[in-house]
């Protein structure tokens, strides 16, 4: 059957179609709204607000991942967040029904759980902060309900990840690992902090080994273990490349958050998106440290994360490659 990834012009989406190439045993298609870079004779154009360019995108009996997704921190017009994420969930499963799709799997994220307790697990409280953990958790209950009319028939896998990281991404560990590289980075806070990240080729190793779940309902986070400190953290991207591990001077979260609210004002005032802002320091500064059931299918990370992090430093910040081809995320 063929798997059609829904998004997968995307950072996640294209290491995905790669993953699946390799292993050469489906054939796969990329139905998105841009034209993929790297597998543009792949791509069917589509927007999943338009259930008709979907109809015409989709394939009979097909398997579908939909990545999909509104999730910058300054959408606007906010619409965005419920046109994209939940009712391009229910016109996929409009679609998935005519043309008698038997699994999906969903990446939802976690900020289902918005500023969640240390080791939240995929039974923690749904709390989300924004729009976005809204809406991404409302377009679970969407699917779950394409799922629940049949059954036994119907496969459903729904993957939580934290804040995923790797080569070629712009998104916000990318400018966290920056910033660190630079040699200008600025820790706000004590620095104990923790963090869940996830490294690309893990999520998409995951999601390939969910397509073979029996049917039912299946929700997994999905982090990468140990989770780092910010201080543990600069330390070890400071010893990849070179430079001295200690941590100089740091910002008091107050006065950081402060900064942060300056910042908010002025993007009101000139309609201009801000680097900084309010509700980043606040993310960046608080704990994020998520456990996950996924162990108990069998499935194993092939990448350690101390691995990874070297692999993306190394990629991103000491060697020299082509910036043509990068994606741009939070």
């Amino acid at each position: 059957m063929p798997i059609c990834i829904i998004g997968g012009s995307g950072f996640i989406g294209t290491r995905l179609s790669s993953l699946i190439m390799k292993h050469e045993q489906e054939t796969f298609f990329i139905v998105d709204k841009l034209l993929s870079n790297t597998f543009p004779t792949s791509t069917k154009l589509a927007d999943v607000r338009n259930i008709d360019e979907l109809r015409n995108a989709i394939g009979e009996d097909s398997v579908i991942v939909n990545l999909a997704a509104e999730h910058r921190d300054d959408v606007r017009p906010l619409s965005l967040y419920d046109d994209v994420n939940v009712q391009g969930a229910k016109n996929i499963c409009v679609v998935a029904r005519e043309k008698r799709v038997k699994t999906i799997v969903f990446t939802s994220s976690v900020a289902v759980y918005g500023f969640a307790p240390i080791g939240t697990s995929e039974k923690g409280k749904i709390s989300p902060f924004n729009d976005y953990g809204r809406t991404k958790y409302e377009a679970e209950l969407v699917f779950q309900e394409w799922q629940k009319e049949a059954p036994d028939e119907r496969t459903l896998v729904i993957v939580r990840p934290t804040v995923v990281f790797g080569e070629k991404n712009r998104g916000n560990v990318y400018n966290l690992l920056r910033q660190i590289a630079s040699g200008h980075f600025l820790m706000i806070g004590n620095g104990e902090n923790r963090k869940s990240i996830a490294y690309v080729e893990n999520v998409v190793a995951f999601l390939e080994f969910a397509l073979k779940f029996k049917p039912g309902i299946h929700v997994f986070n999905f982090v990468d273990k140990p989770d780092f400190t910010m201080n543990e953290l600069v330390k070890i991207v400071n010893k990849i490349i070179g430079k001295p591990e200690k941590i100089g001077f740091r910002l008091p979260y107050f006065l950081g958050y402060l900064i942060g609210k300056f910042f908010d004002l002025v993007a009101i005032l000139t309609g201009k998106k801000m680097v900084i802002s309010s509700i980043r320091v606040k993310k960046f500064c608080s704990n994020s440290v998520f456990d996950t059931s996924i162990a108990s299918t069998g499935f194993v990370s092939p990448v350690p994360l101390q691995n990874a992090l070297e692999q993306t430093v190394i990629h991103e910040f000491v060697e020299t490659h082509d910036r043509t081809n990068v994606f741009y995320t939070e």
